[in-house]
């Protein structure tokens, strides 16, 4: 007999399993013909109600499709999120195009696990025009936890929309985005590459992002670290360079605090054509609900200068563009880098340590920045000297003389001190209340310096130590001696002085004619409280 004969059990039953397995193969053929074609319907609704019920808003969605083979996979088109009831504002979420593909095992258990999430044309817009209401609809679906284990959006936005509707929005180009481990209950890891607008450069930042807050997305958490490359300032006219910056940032997108550092190799200003390498470490805090950002503090440091500055970039009501508007301190600085930044002169009008506290504010304009730029304060400029030898021997001839020893070549000094309060406006400096000294001589004056072509134009009252007559020798003192009473008040020899020209050809006059002025037209702005060594400075007005 033959085998199958003396086993007829086993071989029966090996016909029914391959009977049933293909029987199953074509019942499975047939139920995913049916999915495939009855499904997606039903699935489309199940989505839209997930997702109004996870981000509480009411959703559109115009195209879904999906398959289980030989992986469960989703498509489709058109998703618009908005807050629920509100039509009146940009939507929360919108995504042209999207694809989802699973494992076959991973809709088993808790959480759902999704492979690979894309997104094409997403935009996610932060509102804050008016109060959301509140919720009206009854959501009573199932909680399932659901885990995106990697998700991708290139050519993405994130819209930040102010609360005063005559501002513009804020737009953030995201060019690509990568997110590990998304649920709408966790933080996500992601690594994000954009291109900053102005000043242009790439910007590549890595961190935590969640978990999402439905109720109020502008209170959704942020942490990240950040590069920001080969940004050219070019852009702003009347500077250049191009600039890195490094740092981190966090906080909530309404609210985001930022640490970094910046390098310009080359950065510098086209008033002065001299290139300085500029770095700064700073602090600032970023308001999501407006884009204006604070400073606090900036710290500067050029050649053999430091600045700190505290204040902000904001938006002024009824104008388009931000202004910015800082206090600035700088106690430990050279006149000398000063002046490299701002005169095109190959060498300074003068060297020496300075000090000053001014309020810095350069408006919005498309104009050159050394045009906008606006500064009011006071400085202090000790143990100086001029470059010029001309400038230098015509003071230590003031010097001496102001002594009484016109003759004495060892008398005299042309080290000086200068000191007052400044504004800078239309690139001319307007002095006031000025004073500049050497020993045995001051010049308290007013008066302006211009950048462009540094013409002086300066009027005040010397006061020199010796009587006019001491000032000369021979008969020349002799025949100034009757006068000397009609010049001398306190103590002092007072005439009054012009000083013209040029920074290196400047020239001294008496000006007996020149009234004296109280006040200057060139202040942008007042400040009372602007001193330096707790002294309370005047105002300018």
């Amino acid at each position: 007999m033959t085998k199958a004969m003396t086993n007829p059990g086993k071989s029966s039953l090996k016909k029914i399993l391959f009977v049933t397995a293909a029987l199953l193969v074509i019942v499975f053929a047939v139920l995913l013909t049916a999915f495939k074609r009855e499904s997606n319907p039903y699935l489309k609704k199940r989505a839209i109600a997930l997702l109004e019920e996870k981000l509480n808003g009411d959703v559109q969605l115009d195209k879904f499709d999906a398959s289980v083979y030989p992986a469960i996979q989703i498509h489709g088109t058109g998703l618009v999120v908005r807050y629920e009831g509100r039509t009146d504002i940009p939507p929360l979420i919108s995504i042209r195009e999207f694809t989802a593909r699973a494992g076959l095992f991973g809709l088993i258990g808790k959480p759902w696990k999704v492979d690979h999430v894309e997104l094409k044309g997403m935009v996610i817009t932060v509102s804050h025009r008016g109060q959301q209401p509140a919720t009206t609809k009854k959501r009573k679906l199932k909680d399932i936890p659901l885990l995106i284990q990697e998700l991708v959006a290139d050519d993405a936005q994130l819209v930040i929309v102010p609360k005063d509707e005559a501002k513009a929005p804020h737009v953030f180009e995201i060019h690509h985005l990568l997110m590990n481990h998304v649920g709408l209950h966790r933080a996500a890891s992601f690594a994000a590459q954009l291109t900053n607008p102005k000043p242009p450069g790439e910007i590549d930042s890595s961190g935590s992002f969640g978990p999402w807050n439905a109720a109020e997305p502008g209170q959704t958490p942020l942490s990240a670290i950040y590069t920001f490359a080969k940004a050219d300032l070019g852009v702003f006219k009347g500077i250049s360079g191009i600039l890195s910056s490094s740092g981190q940032f966090g906080g909530v997108l309404d609210r985001i605090g930022i640490q970094g550092k910046t390098e310009t190799p080359d950065f510098t200003v086209a008033s002065g054509g001299h290139p300085v390498a500029l770095h700064t470490q700073f602090s600032a805090t970023v308001d999501g609900m407006n884009g204006d950002t604070f400073l606090h503090p900036v710290n500067a440091q050029f050649l053999n200068s430091f600045i700190v500055a505290n204040g902000g970039v904001v938006q002024t009501p009824g104008k388009k563009g931000r202004e910015i508007k800082l206090d600035v301190t700088v106690e430990k600085a050279r006149i000398e880098d000063m002046l490299a930044l701002a005169v095109k002169a190959d060498k300074p009008l003068m060297t020496g340590p300075i000090r000053f506290k001014t309020k810095f504010y350069l408006p919005h304009g498309e104009g050159d920045v050394a045009e906008r730029l606006r500064l009011n304060g006071i400085f202090q400029i000790q143990n100086a000297e001029f470059t010029s030898p001309e400038v230098r021997a015509k003071l230590k001839a003031l010097s001496r003389k102001a002594k009484g020893k016109p003759k004495d070549e060892e008398a005299g000094s042309s080290v000086t001190t200068l000191g007052g309060q400044f504004a800078l406006s239309n690139r001319r400096i307007t002095m006031h209340r000025t004073t500049f000294a050497v020993p045995g001589a001051s010049f308290a004056f007013d008066g302006t310096y211009a950048l462009e072509n540094e013409a002086l134009d300066f009027h005040g009252i010397l006061r020199m130590n010796a009587k006019l007559s001491q000032t000369m020798t021979g008969f020349k003192s002799f025949l100034l001696r009757p006068v000397d009473p009609f010049f001398r008040k306190d103590h002092a020899t007072q005439l009054p002085i012009r000083i013209s020209g040029t920074r290196d050809k400047p020239s001294f006059g008496l000006d007996f004619h020149h009234k004296q002025e109280g006040k200057t037209n060139a202040e942008p702005f007042r400040d009372g409280n602007t001193s330096i060594s707790g002294q309370k400075s005047h105002s300018t007005q």
